[in-house]
């Protein structure tokens, strides 16, 4: 087949996934429509000019986009994005806005990337101008996945008006109620150590894009993007993990058994006393609160920068650790999640993660029975937990440690499994030419 006809296919395949992106963020614009509230475009466009919601995230974004250019390219749309903030900032305080809500910046570098955007069409043709729209693509995603998350979350807080919360919290009896005795902890450690899980909580997706950039490095020289790298992973988490909440809605301990939950508790024992050992049963709750901890997308998303940062450099390896240990200590810690859920959501990232390296270098045998196993040990987590819990409760000794071998043996499957794609890709060391006689 000549390179023309293989760039066929991919043009169409690129074409169908622009078009299904389009479509899924016009649906879930008119979902939130339905409940009064701006979708996932209207916010992301009000954030050219109004003060946007995370100006991290934005600078973020672009800094994704940056990576396709060179550095003299870099350093003027640096530039150019802080002088956009600057002049903004300048304009709101003659005319007398003052910013309450969101961050004074960010507009500059949302403007940057829809001006690579605009270069790309008109100044660039080829193969430059896909690599350049592919950065913006990218530093736009990254930004879009936050608006689509917060539609995702409104939604199931206005679908769902029964959660499930009572199931997991017996449940995590097997696992030894981890969330309470973390909560305990965190509250032990005081004002500091809440100050810094919560910086950890907040900015994970910034820290995803520092070790993504470091992925990225080469992009600007070889003109091209690796086959796979951690936004890949970062974004089809943020795709899928909200359908996974619609199925199993749940709130969250703070809420569900704490201060948090108001009148909608169902009790205020968290942190301190377990919740009793009792047939579980669904319970009604508001319609503000996000339906989103099982899985637990945060633990999913450290544990992908946990995974990425193992190739990367010591100072790098050291950092995907932190944020993975603080990331789970803020989770249980401030009364997010459950113990069941980071089980989930630890399995639902090596699953996703195997699915994504084997469509990168191709199916075979081990990477579909990698990605099945994952998927079915998820499966079945999930069904346990729904209608299971109090045998799970009931015998801890047994059950607990089982939830942890199977979460075990999906990470086993995926260092083992993973080993050997990369022993297989090494290039075989070629014998020195040895002096014939003639």
């Amino acid at each position: 087949m000549t390179s023309h006809g293989r760039q066929l296919p991919r043009a169409a395949l690129w074409a169908t996934a622009g078009v299904v992106a389009l479509g899924f963020l016009i649906a879930l614009e008119i979902a939130a429509r339905r409940y009064g509230m701006p979708g996932p475009i209207t916010n992301q466009a009000r954030e050219v000019i109004f003060p946007p919601k995370s100006g991290f995230l934005l600078y973020a974004g672009m800094a994704l986009t940056l990576v396709v250019l060179t550095w003299r390219q870099r350093f003027i749309a640096i530039g150019a994005a802080i002088g956009i903030d600057i002049t903004i900032l300048v304009v709101r305080w003659a005319v007398g806005v003052r910013v309450t809500e969101g961050h004074p910046f960010g507009n500059g570098a949302l403007l940057v990337v829809l001006g690579c955007a605009v270069i790309a069409v008109t100044r660039r043709t080829g193969r430059e101008r896909t690599l350049l729209l592919k950065g913006v693509g990218l530093g736009l995603l990254l930004v879009a996945g936050r608006k689509t998350g917060d539609a995702w979350l409104l939604i199931t807080s206005k679908t769902r008006p029964t959660v499930l919360d009572p199931y997991l919290a017996v449940a995590d009896h097997a696992l030894g109620n981890p969330s309470w005795l973390v909560g305990r902890v965190v509250r032990a450690t005081g004002p500091i150590g809440a100050h810094v899980l919560d910086y950890v909580y907040v900015q994970l997706a910034v820290a995803a894009v520092v070790f993504a950039l470091y992925q990225l490095r080469h992009v600007a020289v070889e003109r091209r993007f690796p086959a796979h790298h951690l936004v890949r992973t970062f974004l089809v988490i943020g795709l899928l993990g909200p359908g996974i909440y619609m199925i199993f809605p749940v709130v969250g301990p703070i809420f569900a058994y704490g201060a948090d939950g108001g009148p909608w508790a169902a009790a205020n024992l968290w942190p301190e006393t377990a919740v009793p050992i009792s047939p579980p049963h669904p319970i009604p709750f508001d319609e503000i609160t996000p339906r989103n901890c099982m899985p637990s997308l945060h633990t999913a998303w450290a544990t992908a920068i946990f995974i990425h940062s193992r190739k990367g450099p010591r100072l790098l390896r050291y950092a995907g650790t932190f944020w993975l240990i603080a990331t789970l200590g803020a989770t249980l810690g401030f009364g997010y999640h459950y113990g069941v859920d980071l089980v989930a959501g630890v399995v639902f990232t090596l699953t996703i993660e195997a699915a994504l390296r084997s469509m990168a270098r191709g199916w075979d045998r081990q990477g579909i029975q990698l990605a099945a196993y994952g998927a079915t040990v998820f499966v079945v987590l999930l069904v346990s937990y729904r209608f299971l819990p109090m045998q799970l409760a009931g015998y801890p000794w047994l059950y607990g440690p089982l939830l942890i071998l199977a979460m075990t043996s999906v990470i086993y499957g995926y260092v083992r499994t993973t080993r050997l794609w990369e022993r297989n890709a090494e290039p075989t060391p070629q014998a020195a030419r040895q002096p014939e006689l003639v």
